[in-house]
This record gives structure tokens, sequence and C-alpha cells, in this order.
């Protein structure tokens, strides 16, 4: 098969896109938009043109060299997650056409296939289907943020209706997204957020009980509003040297699922016994993004999934100030950016 084979519609005098790269690690200074060629896509893959970005925090452990694995310097892409419309499919690629409303997210490489551009062309795995009622900007801040919250929260630690579910850092957006998770499931979310500034708003997205960390003691608490149980799951973004604080605030036998490290590498827990998960959304099984897609399109269908956006940013040469936003911590859910309508 050759790129003459590929179904180019709409991009047959398209030979250049708009790129967000960087060349050194850094803060967001780094993040520059270039001028990039674009190739057709090849056997399995797809050319979205890209309509809105979420940010996540992953990108920016990414840029600064923090991730799990490293960026391609120089001239790293960047992004996980983006909306859009195909514009051109292999002749292989049977399960979407030109004109399909999709997301991205799973099995994306930052470094070469990073999504913040205006046209990306990635492997058709490397998509879903984005319902015709759901907006850019909603399918922009979906795909990751509740794969993650449902991944680790159900699939992982086996969250039931009537469980108690300590979610640290809840202002973010997978915390956000993971408060409806559980309310969903019928689980009760206990929110933990630093500074009084962001209680209500967690409050008005779910969580039943709110801990400020700043004033005081999650463990105490957690099994305050418990009634003296504890949590069943902790699901944590903060890990670092206080994940054995929060996990003082489960019951015996509780369930630990850490999905990331804002504050550095864990710290083993003593208060036995435990179970302890490490979720990334690469552990997903075939089952389980099944289950997922359908939680997810439901969701959306019906309202009780509904992505709170903080900010939405337009167009590419704002993604700095997006990035300058997710690290100042000031926000409460996703951060997008606006690409095209």
């Amino acid at each position: 098969m050759t790129n003459t084979d590929v179904t180019t519609d709409a991009i047959t005098d398209v030979t250049t896109t708009r790129a967000v790269l960087f060349d050194e690690l850094g803060g967001p200074e780094v993040l520059r938009v270039h001028d990039v060629p674009l190739r057709r896509p090849g056997p399995g893959e797809l050319l979205v043109k890209v309509q809105a970005l979420g940010l996540n925090r992953a990108e920016a452990l990414f840029r600064a060299g923090a991730y799990y694995y490293q960026p391609t310097l120089p001239g790293s892409r960047l992004g996980y997650e983006a909306s859009g419309v195909v514009e051109a499919v292999a002749p292989d690629v049977t399960d979407f056409a030109p004109g399909d409303p999709v997301m991205t997210g799973p099995g994306i490489e930052m470094g070469t296939q990073g999504v913040y551009g205006d046209r990306v062309v990635l492997p058709a795995t490397a998509v879903v289907a984005r319902s015709r009622t759901v907006d850019a900007i909603t399918g922009a801040a979906a795909w990751l943020t509740y794969s993650t919250a449902y991944g680790g929260l159900v699939e992982t630690a086996g969250m039931r209706p009537g469980d108690h579910v300590l979610i640290t850092g809840a202002s973010s957006g997978v915390g956000t997204a993971a408060l409806q998770v559980a309310r969903r499931v019928g689980a009760v979310p206990v929110a933990t957020t630093r500074t009084e500034a962001k209680k209500q708003a967690l409050l008005d997205l779910g969580a039943e009980h709110v801990i400020v960390t700043d004033t005081e003691d999650v463990a105490k608490e957690t099994h305050r509003v418990t009634g003296g149980t504890g949590a069943d799951i902790l699901f944590d973004a903060i890990g670092g040297p206080r994940l054995p604080d929060h996990a003082a605030a489960l019951r015996s036998r509780g369930t630990i699922v850490v999905y990331g490290w804002l504050d550095g590498p864990i710290a083993f827990p003593m208060n036995w016994p435990q179970t302890i998960h490490t979720y990334a959304n690469f552990l997903l099984p075939p089952d389980g993004r099944r289950r997922f897609d359908a939680f997810l399109a439901t969701g959306l269908r019906d309202g009780a999934l509904r992505p709170h956006i903080a900010e939405v940013f337009e167009g590419l040469d704002r993604v700095q100030d997006a990035h300058r936003l997710m690290e100042s911590n000031t926000h409460t859910g996703k951060i997008v950016v606006r690409i095209a309508e």
C-alpha cells in the first residue's frame, strides 16, 4: 500500500500544519508553535482535524522530563487528549470515515504523536467515536479523565454502591471526574483540597464531604464523616511522603489506588492490612475498555457525566498560558484550548 491509496478527501492541498513543539526540558516557556510537515495517513492510521485540546498533568511532567518516559528532543510533540473530526483514513481503516467526530486518548506516545496541533495523524486505535451530541470542548475533557477515574475506581478498586471513597487532589480534571463516577455508581465521595477556596465548588460537583488539608487532619476527618469506620477506597493523585497519612484514613483492609505522584515517589504506608494498586490507563484491559466506553457514552448522554471546565483558552498560541494556569493549581476542573469550531 502507498500513500496514494489513502482516502484524502478534504486534505488534497494541505501539506503543513501548526503544532506545539519543545526543544528542551522546562516550564511552559519552552513550548513553541511551529509549522510542520503533514504526512498522509499510512496503514492503520487516520488524520484528525483538531477542534479542542484537554490539558493533563502528565503533559506538564512530560515537558519537564519528570514523566515515566522521556520526550524525543529536540522537536518533541506534546499532548494526549483532543477532540476533532476525521479528515482522512487509510483504506484498511473501517471503523471511521471522513466527517466522523472523535476523541483521542488511548495508546498515544506523546513525543511523536502528541495531539497539540491543528491536525494530527494517529493510529485508529488511539481514537474513539464521539457522539454528535457531544461538543468539542466536552469531548476534549472527557476520555482521559473519566477513563482514569473509572479504571482506577471501578475496574481496579472494585468500587460498589455505598463505598466511601477518599479522593485527594479532587479539584483536578481527574478528581472532579472521580466525584461524578463515584456518584453514578452509588458510592459516597469524600474530597480533599488544600484551601477553603475550592470547597464549595467541590460540594457543588458532587462531593459528600470536603476536607481542607491546610486546616484539617485528613485521617481524623475521614473517620469522623464515615461514622468511625474510615474510607473503603483511597483514590490518590499525590503520592509522596503524604501517602501514609492519607492511607490512615482507610478502614482495615481498605484499598489504595495511586494514579499520580504530584508529591514525588510514594512512601509505603505502615497501617496494614491494605491493598495497594498503582494505576495508569494502559493497564485497562480490552474488556475493561469496552465497559468504560459504554459507561462514558451513557453518562455523557444522560448528563450524569459532565466535565467541569475551568477555563477555555482560544488558539494554539495560548498554550503557554494554559500550562501556566495548570501549574498554578488555582483552577477547579479541566483546562481546554479551543483550536477550531
